[in-house]
Parts: structure tokens; sequence; C-alpha cells
């Protein structure tokens, strides 16, 4: 007997019979491909037996018509279309929980709210503008504030969590918008008693050889640009420490005497003992977006983007 909760019909499959894909093998094939092992997605994610959970899988893979997890001794593996499905399936249950949330929304319209996201260390430029240009317009709304990195972002503008948020282009968010706030330069940031900090400008040259602290996966646009810079610069330099955020990097900085690429808003969150030189030459940026579901239709939304020209002119006005 098939469960009642039902996701969505498939075109015909092979038997030409139209099948009906449930909601949670969804769910499940998404578990096992994060975990990389049915066992370890059974006890841990899913708190339910493996035997079970194998079954289920099977059961998706027929009704697909395609293998997608490879099974062997050291656990899963996907197959090539496996992953394309894993994309799809993410997609799909982000979909269904901004679908919820959008209804919890519109069960309580008492008093409109608006959800703004901001990358960790931006809302001391943004915030208070955004702010100000919503109160402006609607003095009675509702506005809630969040800070997370930039992945984090972009999965809660799919959702519906967000209304806007302030990040990074993320690439992998194929069903947001993004409109360029800024493009920023990338900085050297170093102990403000470096031997480098004497310069008025740091060519990228004589970073080599020093203690390099990167960024992880956390900030994947941003290692991207800082990987490309240094190969374009033609300096061959592996990290000696990865940082998950913009706090973790300063403190490395002072505590190794090292030095860190950072986005130029890093200057507003550095204490005495680091500082910031710019890069000499061609400077890398990385841009600075606002970011919104395509699907979203509330005219909240609508006006905060129409003054969104307004907001970029009052943020480059202020003294930084």
């Amino acid at each position: 007997m098939r469960d009642p909760h039902i996701l969505c019909r498939l075109v015909p499959s092979r038997g030409g019979m139209g099948h009906v894909m449930e909601l949670r093998h969804l769910r499940y094939f998404v578990a096992v491909a994060e975990e990389g092992s049915l066992t370890v997605a059974a006890e841990r994610r899913l708190h339910t037996a493996q035997p079970s959970l194998s079954r289920q899988i099977r059961d998706l893979e027929y009704e697909v018509g395609a293998q997608l997890i490879i099974r062997s001794a050291r656990g899963i593996e996907l197959t090539a279309a496996g992953r394309v499905f894993l994309d799809h399936a993410r997609l799909a249950l982000a979909q269904v929980d901004a679908a919820g949330e959008a209804a919890r929304r519109a069960a309580q319209p008492a008093k409109p709210s608006f959800a703004l996201g901001f990358l960790t260390g931006h809302e001391i430029d943004w915030l208070p503008e955004a702010i100000r240009l919503l109160r402006d317009e609607l003095p009675n709304i509702e506005i809630i504030i969040s800070s997370q990195y930039s992945p984090d972002l972009a999965g809660a503008l799919v959702r519906g969590k967000l209304d806007v948020a302030f990040l990074r282009p993320e690439a992998q968010a194929t069903s947001l918008a993004f409109k360029l706030l800024t493009k920023e330069p990338l900085v050297v940031v170093l102990p403000s008693d470096h031997r480098l900090a004497s310069h008025e400008a740091i060519n990228p040259q004589d970073i080599a050889g020093e203690t390099f602290i990167s960024v992880s996966n956390t900030a994947p646009v941003l290692r991207v640009v800082i990987d490309e810079y240094l190969k374009r610069s033609g300096i061959d330099i592996k990290p000696d420490h990865e940082v998950d955020h913009l706090a973790m990097a300063v403190s490395l900085v002072a505590s190794t005497r090292g030095v860190a690429l950072l986005p130029a808003y890093a200057q507003n969150l550095l204490p005495r003992s680091v500082t910031s030189r710019p890069l000499r030459g061609d400077v890398p940026t990385i841009d600075l977006v606002v970011g919104y579901s395509k699907t979203n239709t509330s005219p909240i939304l609508k006006l905060f983007l129409s003054r969104i020209d307004d907001l970029i002119a009052r943020v480059s006005k202020k003294p930084h």
C-alpha cells in the first residue's frame, strides 16, 4: 500500500504506466547520499532498519528507471544519474519546505513581516540603511534578521525562510535571482607590527613564504577568488590554515603572525593587533549581491527591490 503523502507524478516510465514518487523516497535518498552509507543513514538520520532503507532506495531506482547508487563494502557511491537526481531531490524538498513556510505566513497575516539575512560582518554597512528604507515605507512591518555563511543564506532563501539576503552569488542556487550591490576589493590582513605593514600597498609576491591563512568551503565563492588570484599572480602557496569564518581568520592572523586575503569589509572588524593593506596591481574583487527567490511574490520584496539603487547610494556615501 502506498504512502498517501505524494510529492509529484513522473512522466510515463518504461512500461508506459505513470508511477507515483513519494516524498519520503526523496528524503531517504538525500540522507543516504549525504552520509555515504546506507547503514549510517538508517541509524543516525532516519532511525529505520537498514534492510528497509535498502528496499526503499531500490523502489526509488525502479520508479526513476535508472541506477542511482553503487553499493560496495566501503559504502555507497552515486552514479552519474544519482548525482543529477540528488540536485533535483534537494530542490524539490526545499520547495516543499518553502510551501509550508508560505502557508504558515499566510495563516498569520495580522502583521506583515520581512526576513533579512546577512553574510556575517556585512550588517555593519548594510543593515541600518536597509531597516531605514523599510521603515520609511512600512512603519509597522516586523523585520526579522539573521546572520549566516553565504551558502546557508542561499539555502534559507530557497526554503522560504528569508525574503532577501546579502550574500555571494552562489552558483548552485539556480532558483535564486541576484542583483549586484558592490564589488569588494580583497586586502591583505596581517599583524600590525608585521614587516609588510610598513608598506603602503603590498605586492602579491611579497606574501610568498609567509604563513598563509585561507578560507574553507564554508565560503566557496571567496575561496575560488583567492585561489584564482594567486594562480594568476604566479604564486604557489598552499594554505597553512583554513578558517570557517572571519573571526577565526583574524584570530589566526594575530596568533600565528600569518597573512590572509580577505574582502575589504573585514577592516570593520579588526582589533588593534591586526591591520590591513591594499594589494598592488591587478586587485581581485568579490561580488556582494542581494539574493531572493524568483518565486517569492511578496509585495514587500517588490518594494525593497525597487529601492535597491537608493540603498546602494546611501551606503556608498557613508564614511568608511
